[in-house]
């Protein structure tokens, strides 16, 4: 979408996505890092199928539901997040909560380019081959988060997703994803085979597919429903602002459903890639961020062809990256240019600008800066990572939710609903979801321990 400063910024028909590709941007946004980068992580330290059964049922019960209302609010809507509540005819109260979701995604953008371009800095040494020629795999993380390499991958993250965004919802964001989610779908198989053909493999199989019920606790189901937010970019305006750009005749029930389970598939396979490596090569499944960028280079190093795979593996997480980085980078740009009445390209360039800007303190907490590296128990960079996924997005989501099930009187034309199935989605937004969230919001903000 192209548009001239003066003329109206409401999606036109001619730039809005096809059916096909609109739930293909949409599980762009889901299938990011965190599938593949927190959630091997947080199912070994809550113990493995249990939790990833856990999961589904969060994904399900609580998930999918948000999904909905927020894609509904969205289409009822027709404009970015920050006006959408109000133009789908909630009350103005509600203004201040659709702008926090265009900030929100602004600063997560600002951290999630940092480790797109570690990505892109690994797929490169990987596939040369010089990520192999220092064993010591941890020191070399270090040593490159702690210079000044990362702000360049940065830049090039961050030239990429604009690129796309710039080209607008057919002809860029559509196109973009209806390349690279196959492409991604054919890595994630080609490592999949990889990794459960690797000696010792089965035991990383059972650990992931055998529950042990045991190791469920509340604490647990907290975590599972939080990553069932974030991994399905709820909270955060992307579903609010794709959903303006839906056609009405497009069904939003199965596309929430068609969303959720590639969302499901894409942590499925994620588990079957990370864990069948990790006790194949005794690594820790529970090992945290560092099981990415310093474990899994050291078991790359370690198997036939470990370069090219390695590579394979790296170049996927750049492609989940950048499938979420473009959606993330079109709800403040949306915003700007109904806001401002900018052109697309204008509103591109400024948000990437500004973008930079903001991430700097970042990318520069890594040991380049003391007072970034250290303020308090955190970086700079933990600490928006922990304010934006532990604060920020669930009170996205608990606004979501209140708005839907109390304030909101078209939410039935909206949700396209048949009248059983709408009682049941208008039960849970109203006295299940709100609940859940807020113990979610008390548990991550560390108000409610275990």
């Amino acid at each position: 979408m192209s548009l001239q400063p003066g003329k109206s910024s409401a999606p036109r028909k001619n730039d809005r996505f096809s059916s096909t590709g609109f739930i293909l941007a949409a599980i762009g946004s889901s299938v990011g890092l965190g599938n593949m980068w927190k959630f091997p992580y947080i199912t070994g330290e809550h113990g493995g199928a249990a939790f990833f059964l856990l999961f589904i049922i969060c994904l399900i019960i609580i998930g999918l539901p948000v999904l909905l209302a927020e894609l509904a609010i969205g289409r009822a809507g027709r404009g970015s997040a920050a006006t959408s509540y109000v133009k789908a005819g909630g009350p103005t109260a509600f203004a201040p909560f659709g702008l926090l979701q265009v900030i929100t995604p602004f600063i997560i953008l600002s951290i999630y380019t940092i480790i797109a371009g570690w990505t892109l800095h690994y797929a490169v040494q990987s596939f040369t081959g010089k990520l192999f020629t220092n064993a010591d795999f941890g020191s070399q993380f270090t040593a490159f988060t702690g210079g000044y390499m990362p702000l360049v991958w940065q830049t090039a993250a961050i030239a990429l997703t604009m690129f796309v965004v710039g080209k607008g919802i057919s002809g860029g964001i559509e196109k973009f994803n209806k390349v690279l989610i196959p492409g991604l779908v054919i890595l994630l198989i080609i490592l999949m085979i990889r990794a459960v053909t690797l000696p010792g493999a089965g035991e990383g199989v059972s650990f992931f597919l055998n529950p042990d019920f045991s190791k469920l606790s509340a604490e647990a189901a907290l975590v599972a429903l939080g990553h069932a937010f974030f991994s399905l970019s709820l909270g955060m305006g992307i579903l609010l602002t794709y959903g303006a750009y839906v056609d009405k005749r497009q069904s939003l029930g199965p596309a929430t459903v068609a969303i959720g389970v590639g969302d499901l598939i894409y942590a499925l396979i994620a588990g079957l890639i990370i864990f069948p490596t990790t006790f194949s090569f005794g690594i820790a499944p529970d090992a945290g961020p560092s099981l990415v960028f310093v474990a899994l280079p050291a078991a790359f190093s370690a198997m036939p062809l470990g370069s090219f795979f390695g590579g394979l593996f790296f170049i996927l997480l750049a492609i989940a990256a950048l499938t979420s980085a473009v959606s993330l980078l079109e709800v403040p740009v949306a915003y700007v240019m109904e806001r401002w009445r900018f052109s697309r390209t204008k509103a591109v360039i400024i948000c990437g600008v500004v973008l930079l800007i903001i991430g700097l303190p970042s990318v520069l907490s890594f040991g380049m800066i003391d007072s970034l590296t250290t303020i308090g128990s955190k970086s700079f960079f933990d600490w928006v990572d922990f304010i934006t996924s532990n604060i920020l997005l669930p009170i996205g989501g608990l606004v979501t939710t209140i708005f839907a099930g109390y304030y909101w009187k078209g939410a039935a034309d909206a949700a396209g609903l048949k009248a059983g199935w709408f009682k049941v989605w208008l039960f849970t937004l109203r006295y299940i979801a709100p609940v859940l969230v807020l113990l979610v919001l008390l548990h991550t903000s560390g108000i409610l321990k275990f």
